[in-house]
């Protein structure tokens, strides 16, 4: 168990915003949508509690976060357990920015879950413009400085679990964009302790990934990306610069790794023709892995636009990728 060191964290809200891009044609192929023996409950007015606190981890750093807590649990580890989601905003973003954005609060009141949001490494005077991980090869003076953002989140979820009554067996990780990136590398490098990721827009950005235990992984794209092309290389948009993996390497990636069939099945959703799910299942020890393909959509949140967040022409609201990702989480606890 770790110390934490709590108190009012000023956190600075920032922005971040030809072929099958899938790869060959999965040997089953259906016309209906994708199934799920879970269904999240609908976002509700978040009506719980929020904490600021600080993390000190071993290079040093004060790292930053912003905690909410859904009203009826309570602050100790003891009672009736409930899941955790660690939500990594993208690059140049914030926790609070991404908690905005994303509306987990009020999935996390109508679901019963805590979700915290994690600060990335910054520059300034106060760590706090510009905000990364350190996904690997990605991205800015997280990835530069080699900064330890998988321990730091390993950290995190214990010193949370001292405190709150987090089950073991429901943590998970979802991430956007560079905050995807990081949320791959926990499925492969802290998979004794996150269960589950969900990302969008992003892309596996180390090599190597050896998870101990299989991870599920749900993986949502637009092939409208423009900062990380649905077939990689470097986006037009992009401010890393970085030459990405291709988006659905990283799920196959992760299929192997989790023993899963070789070809996906691919199903479409007959309520919304531009939303393709590759699925590939059974995996080992209950897992799944799916990448969904949403074509026209950009690369900013998937969702509709939630108090707080400014006006985007670019959007893609048919679908809510907040509510798609919860479902899918909380579908595939640890067995």
């Amino acid at each position: 168990m770790v110390a934490l060191a709590v108190g009012c964290a000023l956190v600075a809200a920032a922005c971040s915003d030809g072929g099958d891009p899938r790869g060959s044609d999965p040997a089953r192929t259906t016309t209906t949508t994708e199934s799920t023996t879970t269904t999240a409950a609908p976002a509700v007015e978040p009506g719980g509690t929020t904490v600021d606190a600080t993390l000190r981890t071993p290079d040093g750093r004060d790292r930053t976060y912003h905690l909410y807590i859904p009203a009826g649990v309570a602050a100790a580890p003891t009672g009736e357990p409930v899941p955790l989601l660690v939500a990594l905003h993208g690059g140049t973003g914030s926790g609070t920015q991404f908690e905005k954005s994303s509306g987990f609060d009020g999935l996390a009141e109508a679901n019963r879950f805590l979700v915290v949001y994690p600060d990335g490494v910054g520059t300034g005077a106060d760590g706090a413009t510009n905000r990364t991980w350190n996904g690997g090869r990605c991205c800015g003076v997280a990835a530069r400085e080699a900064i330890d953002d998988v321990a730091f989140v390993g950290l995190l979820v214990d010193a949370l679990a001292g405190q709150y009554p987090v089950d073991p067996a429901r943590v998970y990780a979802a991430g956007h964009s560079n905050g995807g990136i990081l949320a791959y590398r926990l499925a492969c490098e802290l998979s004794e302790v996150v269960v589950a990721v969900g990302v969008q827009s992003t892309s596996l950005e180390i090599d190597g990934c050896a998870p101990a235990r299989p991870v599920s992984v749900l993986h949502i794209h637009g092939t409208a990306d423009q900062n990380i092309p649905i077939d990689g290389g470097v986006g037009p948009r992009a401010l890393s610069g970085v030459s990405f993996a291709v988006p659905v390497d990283g799920a196959r990636t992760m299929a192997d790794r989790d023993g899963c069939p070789d070809e996906p099945e691919r199903s479409t959703d007959p309520a919304n023709p531009d939303v393709t799910v590759d699925a590939w299942t059974p995996c080992d020890d209950g897992t799944e892995v799916r990448f969904v393909t949403v074509d026209g959509a950009p690369h900013s949140w998937m969702g509709p636009r939630r108090p707080g967040t400014r006006p985007n022409a670019e959007g893609y609201a048919d679908l809510d990728a907040s509510a798609r990702i919860w479902t899918f989480l909380i579908g595939h606890p640890r067995e």
